[in-house]
């Protein structure tokens, strides 16, 4: 067992079963599978409908946690990238990326994300972004704080948004920019690029993570699915940031999404709103 932060490693204080404990137990592990075929030259590369990559790293891990969660919490529903929804007769869903940021992983850089998020009757009860080639983790249970861990020995520490207040201070992150084109909203990302101090790419979670921990200011995803995003809600909202989509909606299932400081957050809603579609 992966030792949670203090503020909500006490299974007697945990009212959801020690599901918030193994929210980072199977987060970590997914992400440990993924290790066994990082950089390895014989990994196959496929290409799914869509057209995005998928291996079979992306499957294993992914079937690694669903295995995991069935094991202990059979009646939970689970979500995930990969495979079909699993229906549920309890409270509890479970959303899996098992390797947010395929492109950096088949381009062997350490920056892909496994994710896992948690829900309690449709709303975000916890999220867990591990990078697990850099053993880099941020864990956040909603009222119970985010927590951020540089590497596998290392202590957790508070995770916390930066401070500051404008835009030219900021740093902007995103995963792939040509994305925002691809939807009709390039001036948007164009207009972004010049009133932020600097912009840099290879975001997926990683991005999400440093807005977290405060080594960033925005992150923005053109086009995501709930799966990419859904640990992002209860990170940003208990790190003092925020997320939500293009039109200030704190949601998962935008189709988009947008995590910030939270002071900046309304400037860049202004900037990205009226490029998304009301919903």
């Amino acid at each position: 067992m992966i030792t949670p932060p203090d503020s909500w490693a006490d299974p007697i204080s945990d009212s959801h079963g020690g599901r918030l404990i193994a929210l980072l137990d199977f987060a970590i592990g997914a992400g440990d599978v993924t290790l066994k075929y990082f950089r390895s030259g014989s990994l196959q590369v496929e290409a799914k409908a869509d057209d995005s990559p998928v291996t079979i790293a992306d499957r294993s891990a992914e079937q690694w946690a669903r295995d995991s969660i069935a094991r202990v919490y059979p009646n939970d529903a689970v979500v995930g990238e990969e495979f079909s929804d699993s229906a549920g007769t309890s409270r509890y869903r479970w959303i899996i990326d098992p390797i947010d940021g395929t492109k950096s992983f088949v381009c062997g850089v350490p920056l892909y994300s496994t994710l896992l998020a948690l829900e309690c009757d449709g709303q975000p009860l916890g999220g867990v972004i591990q990078i697990p080639a850099l053993g880099e983790t941020v864990a956040a249970v909603v009222g119970r704080g985010a927590w951020y861990r540089p590497r596998r020995d290392a202590a957790w520490e508070v995770a916390r948004v930066s401070q500051k207040k404008s835009l030219e201070q900021s740093v902007l992150l995103t995963s792939q920019s040509d994305l925002f084109a691809r939807r009709g909203a390039g001036d948007a990302f164009a207009d972004l690029e010049r009133l932020c101090w600097v912009s840099r790419t290879w975001g997926d979670g990683y991005g999400y993570m440093l807005v977290a921990t405060g080594r960033a200011e925005l992150m923005v995803d053109a086009i995501c699915n709930p799966w990419d995003v859904a640990a992002m809600l209860p990170i940003m909202a208990e790190s003092g940031g925020r997320f939500t989509d293009w039109r200030g909606n704190e949601t998962c299932r935008g189709g988009e999404g947008l995590g910030t400081n939270g002071l900046i957050h309304d400037d860049v809603v202004g900037i990205l709103g009226p490029h998304s579609p009301p919903r």
